[in-house]
C-alpha cells in the first residue's frame, strides 16, 4: 500500500497468474481509488493463465477528457466549425 505522502501513478497495468492473489491486488487497487480501464486480457503460457488489467485514477480520465475537449475546441476555432461532421 502506498505511503500517504507517495504520489500514486495515474495508470497501472497489473499482470500475473490468474490466482486469488491477483484478484486481491486488483481489489486493493480499487479500494485505493483506482477504477478498471478496459477489459482484462488473458493468455496461456503453457502452464498458467496469465492475466492483465489496466487501472487508472479517475482524475487521470477527467484530465484526458479535458485535454481532448480543449483540442477539439482549438480545431473548431481554426476551421470556423467547417468540415466537422
Amino acid at each position: 500500500m502506498p505511503e500517504p505522502t507517495e504520489e500514486k501513478l495515474s495508470y497501472r497495468l497489473i499482470t500475473g497468474p490468474d490466482t486469488k492473489e491477483f484478484c486481491e491486488r486488483i481489489s486493493t487497487a480499487l479500494a485505493e481509488g483506482y477504477v478498471l480501464h478496459g477489459s482484462p486480457a488473458a493468455t496461456f503460457n503453457g502452464t498458467d493463465v496469465i492475466v492483465a488489467q489496466a487501472i487508472v485514477l479517475p482524475a487521470a480520465i477527467a484530465s484526458a477528457d479535458a485535454a481532448v475537449a480543449n483540442a477539439v475546441d482549438q480545431l473548431d476555432e481554426e476551421f470556423d466549425g467547417e468540415g466537422h461532421a
